[in-house]
């Protein structure tokens, strides 16, 4: 099978997998009493993440960090310029929820956390790492992060627009047979590293065959096809004029792709931050600070205009980027 059709292979496994795992975990939540708003908030966000997850430590363990590092960060401007760009192109998102707004500036806190910490060479000297002592300290901000949105939930739950959209929004199927939900789950995991084993290999041959670097593959291959759960769930939730959904899902797809993502990697195997790199994550860190002033002030709206306007950042930046590669 050529390079091409392993990735795309690898890609609907992955997708495959994850929405069996979302499937069956959300129907074993719900059997147990977890409300169909915290199985919103949290597995339906985790499976939308689990491809980026497995393909990353996948990457990490067969020493491929360049690819991992461009799947996170590539993941996280796709998500930012592309999903909520389309997003907003299909219906204008206007914010409502104080949850959202709450959540911004922590994922501009991680943004700019991850950024220094890449950019250590600017101030020791030697190649920029992301270390397992930095990932430690990503994930103790994703426990806070936690801590705190669970306090939100039940402070929250009944007045704000977030939480409403979620409740108002079924994201559990028709009951199916208590072994039924335990196979999904089984088989969904199976699938996602089937699938995300296939999906390294592929964009390493698939670089080599091209003759680009691993990073690039990273930021515009992989990481658009396992955001490909983001776009769908952000343009469902735009067409159904639930726009907290929208944005939420693309805020906390990044926030876990920074504080679980890429910190599970770097435990695996420190992470280089590859040529252009920086850059990479100046975008990312640059867009994050532009949803301040769409969100915070004013209508506290991302009309078509701004959606247009962010596809043709991304584009632009895939067309900088892949110029100036250095191979």
């Amino acid at each position: 099978m050529s390079a091409t059709g392993t990735l795309l292979l690898g890609f609907v496994l992955l997708i495959g997998g994850g929405t069996l795992l979302v499937r069956g975990a959300s129907e074993i939540a719900t059997h147990f009493g977890v409300s169909p708003m915290i199985v919103g908030l949290t597995i339906v966000g985790f499976g939308t993440s689990a491809p980026e997850l497995i393909v990353n430590t996948l990457s990490a363990s067969k020493g491929v960090t360049a690819l991992a590092f461009g799947n996170v960060v590539g993941s996280n401007i796709s998500n930012l310029a592309l999903v909520l760009g389309t997003a907003a192109l299909v219906m204008p998102i206007t914010i409502q929820g104080q949850l959202v707004k709450r959540e911004v500036p922590l994922l501009l806190l991680a943004t700019a956390v991850v950024t220094a910490m890449a950019a250590d060479s600017l101030f020791e000297g030697g190649s920029a790492t992301i270390s397992r002592s930095e990932a430690v300290v990503l994930l103790l901000l994703f426990c806070i992060f936690v801590y705190t949105n669970v306090l939100e939930i039940y402070q929250r739950s009944t007045t704000d627009q977030f939480f409403l959209d979620v409740d108002d929004s079924p994201l559990v199927i028709a009951p199916t047979p208590s072994r039924a939900r335990w196979l999904f789950v089984i088989a969904g995991c199976a699938l996602l590293f089937i699938g995300g084993d296939l999906a390294v290999e592929g964009a390493v041959d698939l670089a080599a065959y091209v003759d680009v670097p691993p990073v690039l593959i990273g930021l515009f291959v992989v990481a658009v096809g396992t955001s490909m759960p983001e776009l769908a769930t952000s343009i469902i939730a735009a067409l159904r004029h639930e726009s907290d959904l929208a944005l939420g899902n693309v805020v906390g797809s990044n926030l876990f792709n920074t504080l679980v993502v890429m910190p599970v990697t770097a435990l695996v195997g420190p992470v280089k931050v590859p040529a252009g790199g920086i850059t990479d994550l100046m975008l990312s860190l640059s867009l994050t600070v532009a949803l301040i002033p769409l969100f915070f002030y004013g209508e506290a709206r991302l009309g078509r205009r701004a959606g247009g306007f962010l596809l043709l950042v991304y584009a632009g930046y895939a067309v900088a980027r892949i110029s100036t590669a250095e191979n």
